[in-house]
């Protein structure tokens, strides 16, 4: 069960990712170019939301569950331990948290400019965060 789950997780990330990267960069272009906020520019944001929240979700459940999330919590000195439970789980929990709020503000926003300048800004951040806390070494 456990190896599933995790398979699923990593697997899950590489189209999490991509979604992320598509509505960052989509959401940089509809900015400079300053085009229309359409009905597309919405749904890409949001299959990258709906994406971050399933790996969230699909992380906690694995959290629980493997040997290297919360059973080894309190085991700072080792900084690949300290990773899996610590850092990386953390650090994506407040990265979904930006990516949600970029969602609530684009739906909130009056201009095109504006919706695409709230998705770009926090799932920019978002993005960042995810990436800079990913097990690399796990991954390869």
């Amino acid at each position: 069960m456990n190896d599933f789950i995790q398979k699923f997780h990593s697997g899950w990330a590489y189209l999490a990712l991509l979604l992320l990267v598509v509505a960052v960069v989509n959401s940089f272009i509809g900015m400079s170019s300053k085009k229309e906020f359409t009905a597309k520019d919405r749904k890409i944001a949001l299959f990258g939301l709906i994406a971050t929240h399933i790996q969230l979700l699909v992380g906690l459940i694995l959290y629980f569950v493997s040997p290297l999330g919360s059973a080894v919590f309190g085991q700072m000195k080792d900084a690949a331990l300290r990773l899996t439970s610590l850092e990386h789980p953390l650090t994506n929990i407040i990265a979904i948290i930006l990516i949600t709020i970029g969602w609530s503000k684009h739906k909130k926003a009056t201009t095109s400019t504006g919706k695409f300048r709230s998705i770009a800004i926090f799932y920019g951040l978002g993005l960042l965060l995810i990436l800079s806390r990913i097990p690399w070494k796990l991954w390869f």
